[in-house]
Protein backbone atom coordinates (compact mmCIF):
# COMPACT_ATOMS: atom_id res chain seq x y z
CA UNK A 1 0.00 0.00 0.00
CA UNK A 2 1.38 3.39 -1.04
CA UNK A 3 1.65 6.28 1.41
CA UNK A 4 1.02 9.67 -0.15
CA UNK A 5 2.27 12.48 2.12
CA UNK A 6 0.16 15.57 1.52
CA UNK A 7 1.23 19.10 0.70
CA UNK A 8 -1.80 21.41 0.71
CA UNK A 9 -0.97 24.82 -0.72
CA UNK A 10 -2.59 28.06 0.41
CA UNK A 11 -1.00 31.36 -0.58
CA UNK A 12 2.23 29.56 -1.45
CA UNK A 13 2.67 27.84 1.93
CA UNK A 14 2.09 24.27 3.17
CA UNK A 15 -1.02 24.28 5.33
CA UNK A 16 -3.59 21.90 6.76
CA UNK A 17 -7.27 22.62 7.05
CA UNK A 18 -9.87 21.17 9.41
CA UNK A 19 -12.84 19.74 7.49
CA UNK A 20 -12.00 21.88 4.50
CA UNK A 21 -12.45 25.24 6.21
CA UNK A 22 -10.04 27.74 4.63
CA UNK A 23 -10.34 30.01 7.67
CA UNK A 24 -9.05 27.16 9.86
CA UNK A 25 -5.72 26.82 8.06
CA UNK A 26 -2.57 26.03 10.03
CA UNK A 27 0.72 26.88 8.30
CA UNK A 28 3.29 24.09 8.73
CA UNK A 29 5.97 25.11 6.26
CA UNK A 30 6.50 28.22 4.16
CA UNK A 31 8.88 26.34 1.81
CA UNK A 32 6.92 23.70 -0.17
CA UNK A 33 10.02 22.58 -2.09
CA UNK A 34 11.89 21.83 1.14
CA UNK A 35 8.87 19.90 2.42
CA UNK A 36 8.79 17.81 -0.75
CA UNK A 37 12.50 17.07 -0.48
CA UNK A 38 12.01 15.97 3.11
CA UNK A 39 9.23 13.53 2.18
CA UNK A 40 11.27 12.14 -0.71
CA UNK A 41 14.40 11.73 1.43
CA UNK A 42 12.38 9.73 3.97
CA UNK A 43 11.54 7.20 1.27
CA UNK A 44 8.12 8.27 0.00
CA UNK A 45 7.46 7.13 -3.55
CA UNK A 46 4.80 9.74 -4.32
CA UNK A 47 3.87 13.26 -3.21
CA UNK A 48 0.20 14.35 -3.04
CA UNK A 49 -0.35 18.07 -3.69
CA UNK A 50 -3.53 20.15 -3.56
CA UNK A 51 -3.82 23.75 -4.75
CA UNK A 52 -6.41 24.86 -2.18
CA UNK A 53 -6.75 28.36 -3.60
CA UNK A 54 -7.18 26.81 -7.03
CA UNK A 55 -9.98 24.56 -5.80
CA UNK A 56 -12.00 27.62 -4.82
CA UNK A 57 -10.97 29.76 -7.80
CA UNK A 58 -11.58 27.02 -10.36
CA UNK A 59 -8.15 27.58 -11.94
CA UNK A 60 -4.49 27.12 -10.93
CA UNK A 61 -3.32 29.64 -8.34
CA UNK A 62 -0.19 28.19 -6.67
CA UNK A 63 1.60 27.34 -9.90
CA UNK A 64 4.99 28.55 -8.69
CA UNK A 65 4.85 26.44 -5.54
CA UNK A 66 3.74 23.37 -7.51
CA UNK A 67 6.61 23.81 -9.97
CA UNK A 68 9.08 24.05 -7.09
CA UNK A 69 7.72 20.83 -5.57
CA UNK A 70 7.97 18.94 -8.86
CA UNK A 71 11.54 20.15 -9.33
CA UNK A 72 12.61 19.37 -5.77
CA UNK A 73 10.89 16.07 -5.10
CA UNK A 74 12.49 13.84 -7.70
CA UNK A 75 9.43 11.62 -7.16
CA UNK A 76 6.11 11.44 -8.97
CA UNK A 77 3.64 14.13 -7.92
CA UNK A 78 -0.14 13.93 -8.11
CA UNK A 79 -1.94 17.27 -8.14
CA UNK A 80 -5.52 18.38 -7.56
CA UNK A 81 -7.32 21.69 -7.12
CA UNK A 82 -8.84 23.86 -9.83
CA UNK A 83 -8.12 21.50 -12.75
CA UNK A 84 -11.30 21.71 -14.79
CA UNK A 85 -10.44 21.67 -18.50
CA UNK A 86 -8.26 19.75 -20.95
CA UNK A 87 -5.86 22.66 -21.42
CA UNK A 88 -5.05 22.81 -17.70
CA UNK A 89 -4.62 19.03 -17.56
CA UNK A 90 -2.17 19.15 -20.45
CA UNK A 91 -0.35 22.14 -18.96
CA UNK A 92 0.35 20.42 -15.64
CA UNK A 93 1.44 17.17 -17.24
CA UNK A 94 3.82 19.10 -19.51
CA UNK A 95 5.24 20.79 -16.41
CA UNK A 96 6.16 17.45 -14.88
CA UNK A 97 3.16 16.52 -12.75
CA UNK A 98 2.76 12.74 -13.05
CA UNK A 99 -0.97 12.52 -12.34
CA UNK A 100 -3.74 15.10 -12.22
CA UNK A 101 -6.75 14.75 -9.92
CA UNK A 102 -10.13 15.82 -11.28
CA UNK A 103 -12.74 16.57 -8.64
CA UNK A 104 -15.43 19.16 -9.32
CA UNK A 105 -15.32 18.54 -13.07
CA UNK A 106 -15.84 14.81 -12.49
CA UNK A 107 -19.31 15.64 -11.21
CA UNK A 108 -20.04 18.52 -13.58
CA UNK A 109 -18.62 17.04 -16.81
CA UNK A 110 -17.92 13.26 -16.67
CA UNK A 111 -17.33 13.24 -20.43
CA UNK A 112 -14.27 15.46 -19.96
CA UNK A 113 -12.80 13.00 -17.48
CA UNK A 114 -13.30 10.12 -19.90
CA UNK A 115 -11.74 12.11 -22.74
CA UNK A 116 -8.77 13.04 -20.54
CA UNK A 117 -8.23 9.38 -19.61
CA UNK A 118 -8.04 8.49 -23.31
CA UNK A 119 -5.67 11.34 -24.14
CA UNK A 120 -3.46 10.89 -21.06
CA UNK A 121 -3.67 7.19 -20.12
CA UNK A 122 -2.61 6.39 -16.57
CA UNK A 123 -2.25 10.05 -15.66
CA UNK A 124 -5.78 10.96 -14.55
CA UNK A 125 -7.28 10.27 -11.13
CA UNK A 126 -10.72 11.23 -9.87
CA UNK A 127 -11.07 12.89 -6.49
CA UNK A 128 -14.35 12.12 -4.76
CA UNK A 129 -14.86 14.18 -1.63
CA UNK A 130 -17.91 13.17 0.37
CA UNK A 131 -19.85 14.74 3.19
CA UNK A 132 -22.34 12.29 4.71
CA UNK A 133 -21.81 10.03 1.70
CA UNK A 134 -22.69 12.72 -0.86
CA UNK A 135 -20.20 14.33 -3.23
CA UNK A 136 -19.03 17.85 -2.34
CA UNK A 137 -17.49 20.18 -4.94
CA UNK A 138 -16.14 23.71 -5.45
CA UNK A 139 -13.53 23.35 -2.71
CA UNK A 140 -16.13 21.47 -0.61
CA UNK A 141 -18.32 24.57 -0.52
CA UNK A 142 -21.25 22.78 -2.18
CA UNK A 143 -22.72 19.33 -1.46
CA UNK A 144 -24.48 17.57 -4.34
CA UNK A 145 -27.26 14.98 -4.37
CA UNK A 146 -24.96 12.36 -5.95
CA UNK A 147 -23.48 9.62 -3.79
CA UNK A 148 -19.77 8.86 -3.87
CA UNK A 149 -20.51 5.31 -5.04
CA UNK A 150 -22.69 6.41 -7.95
CA UNK A 151 -20.11 8.92 -9.16
CA UNK A 152 -17.29 6.37 -8.94
CA UNK A 153 -19.31 3.85 -10.95
CA UNK A 154 -19.58 6.35 -13.82
CA UNK A 155 -15.87 5.92 -14.50
CA UNK A 156 -15.58 2.14 -14.24
CA UNK A 157 -14.49 1.64 -17.86
CA UNK A 158 -12.85 5.02 -18.41
CA UNK A 159 -9.28 4.08 -17.49
CA UNK A 160 -9.08 6.23 -14.35
CA UNK A 161 -5.77 5.56 -12.57
CA UNK A 162 -7.29 5.83 -9.08
CA UNK A 163 -10.23 7.14 -7.11
CA UNK A 164 -9.11 9.36 -4.23
CA UNK A 165 -11.85 9.16 -1.63
CA UNK A 166 -11.95 11.81 1.09
CA UNK A 167 -14.40 11.80 3.98
CA UNK A 168 -14.67 15.55 4.61
CA UNK A 169 -15.99 15.14 8.12
CA UNK A 170 -12.79 13.29 9.02
CA UNK A 171 -10.32 15.47 7.10
CA UNK A 172 -7.79 17.25 9.30
CA UNK A 173 -9.72 16.25 12.41
CA UNK A 174 -7.38 13.39 13.44
CA UNK A 175 -10.36 11.25 14.41
CA UNK A 176 -9.44 8.25 12.30
CA UNK A 177 -10.33 7.46 8.68
CA UNK A 178 -13.72 6.16 7.63
CA UNK A 179 -12.39 2.67 6.94
CA UNK A 180 -15.78 1.05 6.38
CA UNK A 181 -17.00 3.62 3.86
CA UNK A 182 -13.66 3.55 2.03
CA UNK A 183 -13.61 -0.24 1.86
CA UNK A 184 -17.24 -0.37 0.75
CA UNK A 185 -16.48 2.02 -2.11
CA UNK A 186 -13.37 0.04 -3.08
CA UNK A 187 -15.37 -3.19 -3.16
CA UNK A 188 -18.03 -1.62 -5.39
CA UNK A 189 -15.62 -0.64 -8.16
CA UNK A 190 -12.63 -2.09 -9.98
CA UNK A 191 -10.56 1.12 -9.92
CA UNK A 192 -7.96 1.30 -7.11
CA UNK A 193 -9.00 3.55 -4.22
CA UNK A 194 -6.72 5.90 -2.26
CA UNK A 195 -8.04 6.70 1.22
CA UNK A 196 -7.90 10.26 2.52
CA UNK A 197 -9.05 12.09 5.63
CA UNK A 198 -8.63 11.50 9.35
CA UNK A 199 -5.47 9.39 9.55
CA UNK A 200 -4.06 10.10 13.01
CA UNK A 201 -1.86 7.18 14.08
CA UNK A 202 -0.14 4.01 12.94
CA UNK A 203 -3.16 1.95 13.96
CA UNK A 204 -5.23 3.88 11.42
CA UNK A 205 -2.77 2.83 8.74
CA UNK A 206 -2.92 -0.77 9.95
CA UNK A 207 -6.73 -0.68 9.79
CA UNK A 208 -6.64 0.46 6.18
CA UNK A 209 -3.89 -2.00 5.32
CA UNK A 210 -6.05 -4.82 6.72
CA UNK A 211 -8.70 -3.94 4.12
CA UNK A 212 -6.29 -3.84 1.17
CA UNK A 213 -8.03 -6.82 -0.42
CA UNK A 214 -11.12 -4.64 -0.89
CA UNK A 215 -9.17 -2.50 -3.34
CA UNK A 216 -7.66 0.17 -1.10
CA UNK A 217 -4.30 0.75 -2.78
CA UNK A 218 -3.01 3.83 -0.98
CA UNK A 219 -3.53 6.31 1.81
CA UNK A 220 -2.96 10.06 2.08
CA UNK A 221 -1.69 11.56 5.32
CA UNK A 222 -1.11 15.19 6.14
CA UNK A 223 -1.63 16.76 9.54
CA UNK A 224 -0.53 13.69 11.52
CA UNK A 225 2.82 13.71 9.70
CA UNK A 226 3.33 17.43 10.23
CA UNK A 227 2.58 17.47 13.94
CA UNK A 228 4.53 14.29 14.69
CA UNK A 229 1.65 11.99 15.59
CA UNK A 230 2.90 9.63 12.90
CA UNK A 231 6.58 8.92 12.29
CA UNK A 232 7.05 8.82 8.52
CA UNK A 233 9.60 6.02 8.59
CA UNK A 234 7.37 3.84 10.77
CA UNK A 235 4.37 4.60 8.56
CA UNK A 236 6.22 3.47 5.44
CA UNK A 237 7.31 0.30 7.23
CA UNK A 238 3.74 -0.52 8.33
CA UNK A 239 2.38 -0.16 4.81
CA UNK A 240 5.25 -2.15 3.30
CA UNK A 241 4.71 -5.19 5.58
Amino acid sequence: MILYPAIDLKDGACVRLVRGEMDAATVFNTDPAAQARSFAAAGCGWIHVVDLNGAFAGKPVNAGAVASIVAAAGKPVQLGGGIRDMATIGLWLEKGVSRVILGTVALRDPALVKAACKQFPGQVAVGIDARGGYVAVEGWAETSEVTARDLALKFEDAGVAAIIYTDIDRDGALGGPNVEATAALAEAISTPVIASGGVSCLDDLRALKARAASGIAGVISGRALYDGRIDLGQALAVLAE
